[in-house]
């Protein structure tokens, strides 16, 4: 699968999101729903598709990867204090990396889904928060998939105050059966801080670290992103970029500075 095709989709499916009905969204000022981006667990339906792109890969560093994840957000009541917010991530992968294979693949990766039980108003002390399960789904697409099941807890901490967005989402990750040659014994810890401005301008600050206890090796890839909520008609969306800086990976993993793009539609209630 080519990168311009999948930039062609992502238009084709923006095109009939933008044609939706949008009735509640005047409901919401632009500086909520920009509040509300920052909060994992918040009551807010979203789609980001978020475009990624890391070097310097193999021992030689010359290897490269284009990486589209989609992650829709699903919030679903299941009681009056209580929701289920379902995150899925749909990784579709372009990469060229020369030691690997025939050093050119394309295909979906494993897809990850994390669904917190959270409380549907912040607690006395203001905190939000949620727990539940997350999984990891092997597509079996080779040099792209680990080729694994996984299952493992996952849980979301923060605070929201004064345009101030604060905590860490982690989740831990364990092979249950398939299969792949490698086990997978993995954790995720994403520390994250936002400040989002009167007109819903976003500057946020986080980290995608993640552990493998196997080969005990971090992968710490420091994140800073500017995101600017706005409207095409009654549409909220939001547009980001970010700069990626790699400060520990394995020696053939990505090295030095990556890129990201995030689009997100926004579908409020």
């Amino acid at each position: 699968m080519k990168t311009h095709n999948l930039l062609r989709a992502l238009l084709v499916v923006a095109t009939l999101a933008l044609s939706a009905p949008a009735s509640a969204q005047d409901k919401n000022s632009d500086e909520e729903l920009a509040t509300q981006l920052s909060n994992p667990v918040a009551s807010l339906i979203s789609v980001p598709f978020q475009f990624n792109w890391d070097h310097e890969f193999g021992p030689d560093r010359d290897g490269h990867k284009f990486y589209l994840n989609i992650q829709p957000v699903i919030p679903t009541p299941i009681s009056s204090n209580w929701n289920l917010i379902s995150r899925v991530i749909v990784p579709v992968v372009d990469q060229h990396i020369p030691f690997i294979g025939d050093g050119s693949q394309s295909g979906i990766g494993d897809i990850t889904g994390e669904f917190f039980f959270s409380p549907k108003k912040p607690g006395p002390d203001g905190l939000i928060w949620g727990v539940g399960p997350a999984i990891l789904i092997p597509t079996n697409v080779d040099f792209i998939s680990a080729g694994k099941w996984a299952l493992g807890p996952t849980a979301v901490v923060l605070k929201q105050e004064s345009g101030w967005t604060y905590g860490a989402l982690v989740n831990h990750l364990w092979s249950v059966g398939g299969g792949g040659s490698q086990n997978i014994n993995n954790t995720f810890i994403q520390p994250f801080i936002a400040y989002t401005t009167k007109d819903a301008w976003t500057f946020n600050l986080d980290s995608e670290s993640t552990y493998d206890w196997r080969v005990h090796q971090w992968t710490v890839p420091f994140n800073a992103t500017v995101s600017k909520l706005f409207r095409i008609g009654k549409q909220p969306m939001s547009l980001g970029v970010a700069a990626r800086y790699y400060a520990d990976s394995p020696s053939t993993g990505p090295h030095g500075w990556g890129a990201r793009l995030v689009f997100t539609l926004l579908f409020p209630e």
